[in-house]
């Protein structure tokens, strides 16, 4: 067993910090939240969304893990959702709990870690909710006086966000960060899941959110997006790009954070109210970005502390307005003139992007409201939860083509899309205006990834949670695009996690791989486990049994151990950040 995962074995699980505490040692967690401050009555709730184990024993292998799979898979998700007799309102609010399942020589072995954050420590330090997440809002200290209370409403006005990075995992250069949807990610090691120092996205570019879903290209750059709140009078969507590397000369202890360069502005179509987005598409010549009727309405959030409601209460969707589709050409940095729309829609995740026949093809999966996120309040959550929870919209995978020029002689009212590998149609209104309409491929599907070589490109497979009315995922698909078919794993009890393609080395086809998914189970008397499947033909290779009550996670990636050279080096030389004032 490798020397730096003999800590997961139970005579290795640190104690509870707590001296007062008669819980038994937690090997995933090594503080004692987990014991004594997180604990809240969570037995109406539905078990598989919050962890609660107290006992840990090495995962149960059945089955045959491919001799080629060598790495960890890195997973993060809301794990804490009590803090003393404080409670979250929303379960996307919930303290990040990352985890993680190394792979080595046939084995897995696991651990799990709070993130901890500086939300984290102020929570935990104060034994309640002291700093608000989206969906609540928390008051520091209740017993202020009333020219204290006055100072922090007008402090609160424009909000320092939480740190609290509970969405996913990003790569950049040699280093792994937790992120979130706020300007704050978290720096973390990727071997303990040690918290390391926190990175403000301000202080490298002028934005106020970010995504948590960017892109890498084939050198490693990272491309995100993020939205800049009134500054200068402007509110405005701002792309821009991470190096995956330093230039020589700069290269000690610096990040390569200290090169982000914005790649490109688009002003919001409102100053006071810019949409929501969690995602957006990129191909290998442009990016696309859907700016939705799901909006902000900053004048709202801007009160929200001295009215005593959340953040998310100062979000709706406009089903009477318009999603506008924004084309911007990665070579010229500039977005394509041409005004393309759809009807109103929510999307949360991109699919994938790519470019054919002079068209821009995209898949997205989209709502036709904002009913998924109503859903998580903990007020809704209880035992009948799957059973009785109903969305008004099912997730559907949608195909939309885009023409990059548009024909002046062609007619208003023509279909400007000539591409083989859709339906979907692109309607000339005028000749800098287009209505595009999609194509319906699939309904009931979450969560999608793909064999990320493809992204913007042409491809055929998407992987994804398979979802109903419940936004609640109950199995793992496999979808082709070409064939319009589909493959299905699923077993009774069990709720998967976020399905990842990893490709066999040399692989030749696209689904030459294996997709890894962590398996939480609404039974009891079920241990969660790591699925491995074969990709081609979906069937189950390997699973490891784990006897922790493992969390339902929302995104993450894979780390191959081809990596972990590189990766252990720049570790050692970069961990010494936090010691002297971060990035």
């Amino acid at each position: 067993m490798p020397d730096e995962l003999q800590w997961m074995h139970p005579e290795f699980a640190p104690e509870c910090l707590n001296s007062g505490c008669r819980a038994p040692p937690m090997p995933q967690c090594d503080s004692a939240c987990c014991h004594c401050r997180a604990r809240g009555d969570q037995s109406a709730w539905p078990c598989g969304l919050f962890p609660s184990s107290a006992s840990f024993s090495p995962p149960s292998l059945s089955g045959r893990i491919p001799p080629w799979l060598q790495g960890t898979l890195l997973r993060n998700g809301p794990g804490m959702h009590t803090v003393g007799d404080s409670r979250y309102n929303h379960w996307f609010d919930g303290l990040a709990l990352l985890h993680s399942f190394t792979i080595r020589d046939g084995e897995v072995y696991y651990r799990s870690k709070y993130l901890k954050s500086d939300t984290y420590n102020a929570n935990v330090e104060a034994n309640r909710i002291v700093v608000s997440e989206f969906g609540t809002m928390a008051y520091p200290d209740p017993c202020k006086n009333i020219f204290s209370k006055a100072f922090s409403y007008l402090s609160h006005t424009i909000p320092d966000f939480t740190d609290n990075c509970l969405i996913n995992i990003m790569r950049c250069g040699e280093d792994f960060y937790a992120t979130t949807e706020t300007n704050y990610m978290r720096r973390i090691n990727p071997q303990t899941l040690e918290t390391l120092e926190k990175v403000d996205y301000r202080k490298y570019v002028a934005i106020n959110l970010a995504t948590a879903h960017p892109h890498y290209d084939e050198a490693g750059n990272v491309l995100n997006m993020g939205t800049s709140i009134v500054d200068k009078g402007r509110t405005k969507y701002v792309i821009f790009k991470i190096p995956a590397t330093v230039p020589e000369a700069n290269r000690k202890g610096k990040s390569p954070l200290k090169h982000t360069e914005v790649f490109c502005s688009i002003p919001s179509r409102s100053l006071l109210s810019p949409s929501y987005y969690h995602s957006f598409g990129v191909t290998q010549n442009y990016v696309v970005f859907l700016e939705q009727p799901f909006r902000l309405d900053i004048l709202k959030m801007a009160t929200a502390y001295m009215r005593g409601v959340s953040w998310a209460s100062c979000m709706a969707f406009h089903r009477e307005d318009k999603t506008h589709i924004h084309i911007i050409d990665q070579r010229t940095r500039k977005p394509v003139p041409t005004r393309f729309y759809t009807d109103a829609m929510v999307v949360f995740h991109h699919v994938n992007a790519y470019e054919e026949g002079g068209c821009i093809v995209f898949d997205v999966i989209t709502y036709k409201d904002s009913s998924l996120y109503d859903l998580f309040y903990l007020a809704n959550l209880n035992q009948d939860f799957e059973e009785n929870s109903r969305l008004t919209s099912v997730p559907t995978l949608r195909r939309f083509a885009v023409p990059l020029h548009v024909d002046g002689n062609a007619e208003v009212g023509t279909n400007l899309i000539k591409v083989a590998s859709t339906t979907a149609t692109a309607l000339k209104e005028r000749d800098d205006q287009v209505y595009c309409q999609p194509e319906l491929l699939l309904e009931g599907l979450e969560l999608p990834q793909i064999n990320y070589t493809h992204n913007g490109k042409p491809y055929r497979y998407v992987f994804a949670a398979g979802v109903q009315w419940s936004p609640i995922p109950t199995q793992i698909l496999k979808y082709d695009t070409l064939t319009k078919s589909s493959l299905r794993w699923g077993e009774e009890s069990c709720w998967p996690a976020e399905p990842l393609f990893v490709p066999a080395p040399g692989a030749k086809d696209e689904d030459d791989g294996v997709i890894l998914s962590a398996i939480v189970s609404t039974d009891p008397q079920k241990l969660p486990f790591l699925l491995i499947l074969d990709a081609k033909s979906f069937t189950e290779l390997a699973r490891a049994s784990l006897a922790v009550e493992m969390h339902l996670d929302l995104h993450g990636l894979f780390i191959p151990d081809a990596d972990g050279a590189a990766r252990n080096q720049a570790t050692s030389e970069t961990d010494h950040r936090a010691e002297h004032g971060g990035t």
